[in-house]
């Protein structure tokens, strides 16, 4: 999928755009916005777009910019004096992505902001995956937001805002972005993946819950086989016998990116098997007991992936375990 500095399609999210364009033109515009919701909905594709759109001086209502416009070809190749990104960088001396954002990297914002305007307009900064900033990262920005420079805008993206210091989320306004409709997320599909079918479409509209980004990861795994793995473990109303979950661990391992769609779907199968059993409302001290049960082993199942993912253990041997640990009837 296109990178979100190189992306000009945006759908949904429409109030968003609106309080954007409305602080702009009203001259009400606040220093710095935090812009949250889950993975994959397009937060970094709405930070970017609303820093072209200032960059290039727009008008367009929806934060629209041509993208053969030259700034918006200098944001997309990240050549643009007057923007600058903070996120995870990678660690030429150990030879791998930083496990966080750290002070150092965020030191280059405030010698950004030092600068004049490279353009005369606005100088723009986007943090994205704000959450992941260590505790001096996060005050060092701390004290850029107290004391913002004009005609600068800092914007925060985050899958995960209660993360953030308190006193940084208190100097920005909050833009909370809720998951995309499904029929959003089909129309997307549309457009990044014009090979699939239509019920293929709205079958990994269904399985994402409103993040494209689950929508393309699926497409990629062959999500909706997947998902038909998933739907028999959770329906079956026994464990599913040994030959036929080490058949299920050898489909998937296969697969670069299997064993993580298989345990995320997994989990949000148990998860809604959950829901709707607290929804029924039946069953007394048993139903507390089984719903207590299933809210654990969604606890293990995710527990059981960040360990195999980080530690790099056999996945093949991790869905054999998770599939006997199933109830029966989930």
């Amino acid at each position: 999928m296109t990178l979100p500095r190189e992306n000009p399609l945006f759908v949904g999210h429409q109030a968003a755009v609106h309080a954007l364009h409305n602080a702009a033109t009203a001259g009400r515009l606040h220093h710095a916005w935090l812009i949250g919701g889950q993975h994959g909905i397009g937060k970094a594709t709405l930070a970017y777009r609303f820093a072209r759109w200032l960059l290039a001086g727009g008008t367009a209502e929806d934060l629209s910019v041509a993208p053969d416009l030259p700034t918006a070809r200098r944001v997309a190749a990240n050549t643009h004096a007057d923007l600058l990104t903070i996120e995870r960088r990678f660690d030429d001396k150990r030879k791998k992505m930083q496990s966080e954002i750290v002070i150092d990297t965020v030191h280059e914002v405030g010698k950004f902001l030092r600068l004049t305007a490279g353009e005369g307009g606005w100088r723009v900064v986007i943090v994205d995956g704000a959450e992941q900033m260590n505790r001096n990262a996060a005050n060092a920005l701390l004290k850029l937001l107290e004391e913002p420079p004009k005609r600068a805008i800092l914007l925060l993206v985050s899958h995960a805002p209660g993360r953030l210091l308190p006193t940084i989320r208190s100097r920005c306004r909050n833009l909370n972005l809720a998951p995309l409709a499904d029929a959003d997320v089909e129309t997307l599909l549309g457009f990044y993946t014009p090979e699939l079918s239509m019920p293929e479409r709205g079958k990994l509209a269904r399985l994402s819950e409103g993040s494209i980004g689950t929508a393309m990861t699926l497409a990629a795994e062959d999500g909706v086989a997947i998902a038909g793995l998933v739907d028999e473990a959770l329906e079956a109303d026994k464990p599913l016998p040994p030959a036929r979950a080490q058949a299920i661990a050898d489909v998937l391992a296969r697969s670069e990116d299997g064993y993580t769609v298989f345990m995320d779907l997994l989990r949000a199968g148990l998860a809604k098997a959950t829901r709707r059993a607290a929804r029924a409302g039946t069953g007394g001290a048993g139903r507390d007991a089984s719903l207590a049960a299933k809210v654990s082993l969604w606890q293990e199942f995710a527990r059981m992936e960040r360990e195999v993912v980080g530690l790099n253990l056999d996945k093949r041997a991790a869905i054999i375990v998770a599939l006997s640990q199933l109830p029966n009837g989930s």
